[in-house]
């Protein structure tokens, strides 16, 4: 046996886009040629919909809806609250984004994706902002918002990550949005799956 000290040139700091593209296993259970990636995206996303942050909600209160709108694209839409004191100037995430850490399941998914949009509103105040990944393309810029306050983010994986045969499953009743570690009852807290992809039926399911 030899022994070797570890210094500082021993140590690889990467970014946390980069280190979900190169171990995505670490933040949703498969590497990238596993054919379990597409199912463990949605369940990752509609997971932290009902287990978010405690800054975010309590487990099992918040309402979503997750679309489905391609083999390769969906939307997740919430009932988030949030407590902007000047909503022109929110705090920002990683790399100045609207996402930032309490949504991190959500920001692994978004390291996968080639074209992500966010808008966040309350208060009659929306902010919407396009990324590249979890890299800002543009500056949050305000919207006419809906009623009430929510986040809505939308991904389009990226082909060059994924694969050509990434496909989104069809079957949506048996998603694990719990996990082994959820022991909470269910409270007024759901995620509705809707498929709208061409070619089929429109599918609903809905999880609490």
């Amino acid at each position: 046996m030899t022994d070797h000290s570890y210094d500082a040139a021993d140590i690889e700091v990467i970014e946390f886009d980069a280190a979900v593209r190169r171990r995505p296993g670490m933040y949703l259970g498969v590497e990238p040629e596993d054919p379990k990636l597409p199912t463990n995206l949605l369940c990752a996303v509609g997971r932290h919909v009902l287990h978010p942050a405690t800054s975010v909600a309590e487990d099992h209160t918040l309402r979503g809806l997750l679309e489905i709108t391609s083999d390769s694209s969906f939307t997740i839409s919430m009932d988030q609250r949030h407590a902007w004191h000047d909503p022109g100037t929110p705090v920002l995430g990683y790399y100045g984004s609207l996402l930032g850490p309490e949504w991190w399941l959500l920001a692994a998914a978004a390291a996968l994706s080639g074209h992500v949009t966010v808008e966040m509103w309350c208060a009659g105040h929306g902010l919407r902002q396009v990324l590249t990944g979890i890299r800002p393309r543009t500056a949050p810029r305000a919207f006419h918002p809906p009623q009430g306050n929510g986040t809505r983010v939308s991904f389009t994986f990226d082909p060059a990550y994924v694969g050509p045969h990434f496909v989104l499953p069809t079957e949506l009743e048996d998603l694990d949005l719990h996990g082994p570690h959820c022991s909470q009852p269910a409270d007024s807290g759901h995620v509705l799956f809707r498929d709208v992809r061409r070619g089929q039926p429109v599918q609903e399911v809905l999880h609490r």
